[in-house]
């Protein structure tokens, strides 16, 4: 499950943040290579930043994808994120860094059901739960917490 964080100084009031969503989503989908409904892009905006000694438009992100990440797919990656940012927020290309993190599979589990999915990874790192229309009622949702809980 690829997932970009993107920072940046603009103001993102009367912006189509749905365009810089949409086309950050299809663009890490396709250079990973996994499949877009997998992908999640986070975008905050006017967060206090200075990038080379200065506050003019900036931009900082951290990509995290369990595999499907080498040093072609992250030069193609910075290039085409950094080209949206760009193009949708006048950011220019050398004032954004993108960092990668590639994880491994065993560290994280995805359960889901029709209206609902909790994402959750081991070692108190990082337990994030996204719940939609209803709350997940799933006989093994205590013992996955619990094993979060004991490690």
């Amino acid at each position: 499950m690829p997932c970009l964080n993107v920072s940046t100084n603009v103001n993102l009031e009367g912006v189509d943040t749905s365009a810089v969503l949409a086309d950050a989503s299809s663009t890490v989908a396709t250079i990973i290579g996994k499949p877009e409904n997998y992908v999640m892009v986070v975008l905050k905006g006017s967060v206090p930043m200075a990038f080379g000694g200065t506050q003019e438009p900036a931009a900082y992100g951290e990509l995290v994808s369990i595999g499907g990440l080498n040093p072609d797919v992250n030069k193609k990656l910075s290039a085409g994120i950094a080209s949206i940012l760009e193009s949708k927020l006048s950011i220019p290309k050398s004032r954004f860094y993108l960092k990668f993190h590639d994880s491994k599979a065993s560290r994280y589990y995805l359960l889901s059901t029709a209206h609902s999915w909790v994402f959750i990874r081991h070692h108190h790192v990082l337990i994030a739960i996204l719940l939609f229309v209803r709350p997940i009622l799933h006989k093994n949702m205590l013992n996955v917490c619990m094993l979060c809980i004991k490690s």
